[in-house]
């Protein structure tokens, strides 16, 4: 299987790939114009309209980004600051700029971040937990612990959660390892099936959003399967339903050279972007999404040969670029965008390693329009890029900045993390007409 059978490639790059059956026109979403200049004060590009400030700078590793009503921004940390994991910024004087910047949650490092009813709910690896915000907008003391129990593991241990609203708590869990096989990471290991790591991992998990001291096996239900791994998802409040884009499986040209040259390796598989309905199974490990067949294929794992449609796992929406590594989610609910921004889902795109030799790829923020019944309904579109800095990048370590969180605040505004470069947040504004 060579690359010539990919070349459908600057099709896919232009969002111009949708899956299945899915009908698509160009929607009025515009996107990012590719011959503007990026802005030399923030180091991004927004479409025609789109204003953007540094609203902090040097804070840390921030993961996942919340906003509270009176316009106080958390976001958890990859690494802990000073000892500790998570950061507080307000702006007092609505220049757009953080004016205050305190630091909590000593010793906890985490990924995910939700303010519900004025608690800030905190996803650590292990477990969720939150504080009360009417004891003050900087977090103190030790959290409530909402959700424990969840295996360790070294790979893919993010506890990225959804609300929907009603009371319940949606958590992903995870997979271990890259495919199930029976020696991870191992060229010529076969994979597992029934694959074990199904029982706890490679799923969402739904709870009681405001019931303490529960646990994944006795008070969780699994809502779906067959994930691989999961950090963005969003509850659509328009069409009602949890959403999600997940990364898929790496190393296709490292363990099947025979089937995978490099850059069809870089390519595939697809970052899917799925409605998620209740029992859902997406396939993982015995399938994977190929964006430019539209099917899912069965895994070389589980016999399959590039070729092979599998019998296993749900088509996404929209089946994006190989290794672009979708870390967040966001439905917006305010009036502070266009029309034309509105009812859809913004996705941040970290970037991933395994996209190598071939240059990287992502590194930016995308807007999918959807109508309010949650069906797609126009090409996706750029909203934000320029993350990364000038020249290919080679390696996620060479980037200058990886879209991480995103986040709206009550006053329209929209918040995006990177955890590169010492750590920046961005308010991005729409002062259009």
């Amino acid at each position: 299987m060579t690359f010539k059978k990919y070349a459908l490639i600057t099709a896919l790059v232009s969002g111009t790939i949708l899956a299945g059956n899915v009908a698509h026109a160009s929607g009025p979403a515009k996107g990012v114009d590719e011959s503007a200049a990026i802005n030399a004060e923030t180091g991004i590009r927004l479409p025609e309209g789109f204003s953007a400030t540094v609203f902090a700078d040097g804070v840390g590793t921030p993961r996942h980004i919340t906003v509270s009503k009176d316009g106080w921004v958390y976001s958890p940390m990859f690494r802990s600051k000073d000892g500790m994991g998570g950061v507080a910024m307000k702006d007092d004087d609505g220049d757009g700029k953080a004016d205050q910047i305190h630091y909590f949650a000593e010793g906890r490092v985490a990924t995910a971040i939700h303010i519900v009813d004025n608690w800030l709910y905190y996803g650590e690896d292990l477990q969720i937990v939150r504080w009360n915000l009417d004891d003050g907008p900087v977090p103190k003391g030790e959290p409530e612990v909402i959700v424990s129990g969840f295996p360790a593991q070294r790979a893919h241990a993010n506890k990225p959660m959804a609300f929907d609203g009603k009371g319940n708590m949606y958590v992903n869990v995870g997979v271990p390892s890259n495919n199930c096989m029976v020696e991870t990471r191992k060229k010529g290991s076969p994979g597992q099936k029934p694959c074990p790591e199904l029982e706890r991992h490679g799923g969402i998990w739904r709870f009681d959003a405001s019931k303490p001291g529960q646990d994944q096996v006795k008070d969780g239900y699994r809502y779906s399967t067959g994930h691989r791994n999961v950090n963005a998802l969003d509850w659509n409040p328009y069409a009602d339903a949890l959403y999600i884009a997940q990364h898929g499986r790496d190393q296709l040209n490292s363990f099947y050279p025979e089937m995978f040259d490099a850059k069809a390796s870089a390519e595939l598989p697809a970052e899917e972007f799925h409605r998620i309905e209740e029992g859902d199974n997406l396939g993982w490990p015995y399938s994977y999404y190929d964006q430019f067949k539209g099917e899912r294929m069965l895994s070389p794992e589980y016999g399959g040969d590039g070729e092979t449609v599998a019998t296993e796992g749900k088509k996404p929406l929209i089946g994006f670029p190989g290794h672009w590594a979708p870390n967040d989610l966001i439905f917006v609910k305010g009036e502070g965008l266009p029309e034309e921004y509105k009812t859809g889902a913004f996705i941040g795109f970290h970037g991933s390693w395994n996209r190598a030799p071939e240059p990287q790829q992502g590194y930016r923020v995308v807007y999918v329009p959807l109508d309010k019944s949650g069906n797609v309904s126009g090409d996706w579109v750029t909203f934000a890029d320029g993350f990364a800095g000038e020249g290919p990048i080679r390696s996620p370590r060479n980037a200058k900045h990886r879209p991480m969180g995103l986040a709206e605040g009550a006053d329209g505004a929209l918040y995006i993390t990177s955890l590169m470069s010492g750590g920046r947040v961005w308010r991005v504004t729409y002062d259009g007409k």
